[in-house]
């Protein structure tokens, strides 16, 4: 696998970061993941400006502009086996000669890049429906933010692997945040309902298609604050994700959503999207 990191293309056995590094010790870095259809990425505009918004929130400089970083994914995807992928950038603050809070000066960030295959949920999968969980959200007040600090994510959706369940969703002060890993919408009385892109939840892409596809199609939708009592009580949830596509959720905390099984909206929101991704993600220009 050849990977770009600090200016270089080289293998994944031959890449090396300093123990240093402000990612390593501190998460002081951003991400972005990008889905790549037939080799074509998907909405990089879109990408690359929440990348941007997520270092400007964290006060580091871009270290590549936006017709730099093209040609890095051009030359990641144009390697890669698969021709659906998954690339991954990351940004941290460096790696300076010591250990301290502040950021430091004169470091310069470390850049690591890589393509993955894109793996997405099977039919069986996907007519049968997942399981989930829910856990309040402990995590700060910026999950607007794409950055690496991911530890409670990880625990939340560690404890949706230990339930036998595939996500976590979050609930803050009554309200639906997002799940751990995916943006999270619910379906009531024939409405599809979304959670507002504040600082509670990390605006996903797939969140903007879904709901671009609501309104092309004349589904019902809302974008508001969503209840904890509106989730328990949905007659559909589902989770959104670059990789999970849209999946419905059919038990939350051992309890049946609706009558327990793919939603009729469900499925015809993915019919939609699986339209939409293979007349026009596998034919972006970008």
């Amino acid at each position: 696998m050849t990977v770009y990191l600090n200016g270089e293309f080289l293998p994944l056995a031959e890449a090396k970061i300093s123990p240093l590094d402000r990612g390593f010790l501190f998460g002081d870095g951003v991400y972005e993941v990008i889905p790549v259809y037939s080799r074509r990425p998907f909405r990089l505009d879109e990408h690359l400006a929440r990348l941007q918004n997520t270092l400007d929130g964290i006060r580091l400089a871009n270290p590549l502009s936006p017709e730099g970083w093209r040609a890095v994914l051009a030359r990641l995807v144009a390697d890669a086996e698969s021709d659906d992928q998954s690339v991954l950038l990351q940004v941290t603050r460096g790696a300076d000669s010591k250990r301290d809070h502040a950021f430091p000066r004169g470091v310069p960030p470390t850049v690591f890049a890589f393509s993955s295959p894109l793996v997405t949920p099977g039919e069986a999968v996907r007519a049968a429906g997942i399981s989930a969980i829910s856990v309040p959200d402990p995590r700060w007040q910026r999950c607007d933010l794409k950055v690496i600090s991911l530890l409670a994510n990880v625990l939340a959706r560690q404890q949706a692997v230990d339930a036998g369940c595939v996500e976590t969703i979050l609930l803050r002060d009554g309200l639906l945040s997002e799940g751990a890993a995916s943006n999270i919408f619910v379906v009531h009385d024939g409405v599809l309902l979304a959670p507002p892109k504040d600082w509670r939840m990390l605006p996903g892409v797939t969140y903007d298609v879904v709901l671009e596809l609501a309104a092309r199609h004349g589904m019902p939708y809302q974008v508001r604050d969503i209840s904890e009592s509106e989730v328990r009580s949905a007659d559909e949830l589902w989770m959104t994700s670059s990789t999970k596509e849209v999946l419905p959720i059919v038990t939350l905390d051992g309890q049946p959503v609706g009558n327990g099984r793919p939603g009729p909206a469900a499925a015809q929101m993915y019919a939609w999207y699986a339209t939409f991704r293979d007349e026009v993600m596998r034919k972006a220009d970008d």
